[in-house]
């Protein structure tokens, strides 16, 4: 009998590590209320952890360089759940201020660029790339360009030569 449980209890835990990897927002939004170690145990350890000027906290779960995804994990001053979310969509990026945000913000909202940094010396620009799907499908590299004072200048989305990981069979 004890070992039947074990193997129902191996099994359930597998079967819950699938959901969060398959259906992450979905499982997060259950756990909303939840402490840092509930989310820590279902995810794992975040890629980068911010403290924002309210008071939060922010888990960034980057799927970056080759992924698609950046989910940011946000915790109440209590260190509870109060949203999980995919970042790298237009609603978010279209939110991105030039001329306001700074490197910070963009690593707040998107976490650390995992494509290596280019710098356009004739512009006197540095570009960060994320990739993304582009109206949910195509695949494309979210880029931000910084001035020389680290202040966003603008933003672009351009087809992602390379597929995606949905394009490939």
């Amino acid at each position: 009998m004890q070992y039947r449980f074990a193997q129902w209890l191996a099994g359930t835990a597998v079967a819950l590590s699938a959901c969060a990897s398959l259906q992450p927002v979905q499982t997060a939004q259950q756990m909303i209320g939840s402490p840092e170690s509930s989310v820590r145990e279902t995810f794992g350890a975040p890629t980068e952890t911010y403290a924002l000027a309210d008071g939060t906290t922010r888990w960034i779960y980057s799927h970056q360089p080759m992924g698609f995804e950046v989910y940011a994990a946000d915790f109440d001053a209590n260190a509870k759940l109060v949203s999980f979310r995919q970042m790298l969509t237009e609603k978010e990026i279209y939110e991105a201020k030039p001329g306001v945000w700074t490197k910070r913000d963009v690593t707040e909202r998107f976490g650390l660029p995992r494509e290596p940094v280019q710098y356009y010396p004739l512009m006197k620009r540095e570009a960060w790339s994320y990739r993304l799907y582009a109206n949910g499908y195509l695949p494309a590299h979210f880029s931000v360009y910084f001035d020389d004072q680290g202040v966003l200048d603008r933003t672009m989305i351009i087809a992602d030569p390379l597929g995606g990981d949905r394009m490939r069979k």
